[in-house]
């Protein structure tokens, strides 16, 4: 089942409706938008509990009905704005992610930041001649090593960067992410996260390293019957 805008109007409102009346007035849209903080991350659990599955004897649920295969445009709005909400007044200039299921929430971030975005790429293109950025990446869920790649042109040493992925368990590629940050001479701000599996260590370590960290959604542990998310 796909959400629709109205049944999400109320997520809304502050924003698109100080957006229509006030576009000359930046801190009236900051404002807004910082008062939608908690919209996508009360319906993104909402999703997870109705929809969500997990694979037996496994650590991994099954979103892929509305996040990561078959695509939940409105849920990716709210998402998106969330983490927007909570990044606002850090200075952004540019969201990274990881191609490809990080793509939807991330745009709608950088959307409502107003910034590029940028996903760095697990093949690399005949078309991409210039210098680039490269790292290994390893994925927990399909246990595969990338070599991903970013665009020299597209990070500058002077850009503030937040990452934003679908999914954080072991860490692996949110600090893959981070090493091509480095290797750009650019900051991080922060990493927004969809769903963070807090029974993994990759948001500890994280949260250890210094770095911002706003997730959506932590999962504490799955049971038979449930997801249980962390208070």
């Amino acid at each position: 089942m796909m959400l629709s805008f109205s049944n999400t109007n109320h997520c809304a409102n502050h924003f698109h409706t100080a957006s229509t009346t006030t576009t000359d007035n930046s801190m009236n849209l900051v404002d807004s938008l910082i008062k939608s903080k908690g919209c996508g991350e009360s319906t993104l659990k909402q999703m997870i509990l109705q929809h969500g599955r997990v694979i037996k004897g496994t650590n991994i649920l099954k979103v892929d009905s509305f996040l990561n295969h078959q695509i939940d445009p409105e849920l990716s709005r709210l998402m998106g704005m969330d983490i927007a909400s909570r990044f606002i007044l850090d200075g952004v200039t540019k969201v990274l992610t990881l191609e490809t299921s990080g793509i939807p929430i991330a745009l709608m971030a950088a959307l409502y930041l107003n910034v590029p975005l940028v996903y760095a790429r697990k093949v690399k293109p005949s078309t991409l001649t210039e210098q680039i950025y490269a790292t290994k990446v390893h994925s927990f869920t399909k246990n595969v090593e990338y070599d991903v790649c970013v665009s020299a042109k597209y990070l500058q040493s002077n850009d503030k960067v937040l990452i934003i992925d679908d999914f954080l368990a072991c860490g692996q590629a949110t600090q893959g992410l981070i090493d091509i940050i480095h290797q750009a001479g650019a900051s991080i701000v922060g990493v927004g996260i969809s769903i963070e599996k807090g029974f993994q260590e990759g948001g500890k370590k994280l949260r250890e390293q210094g770095v911002k960290l706003e997730s959506l959604a932590v999962i504490d542990r799955f049971t038979e019957e449930s997801v249980i998310f962390r208070q």
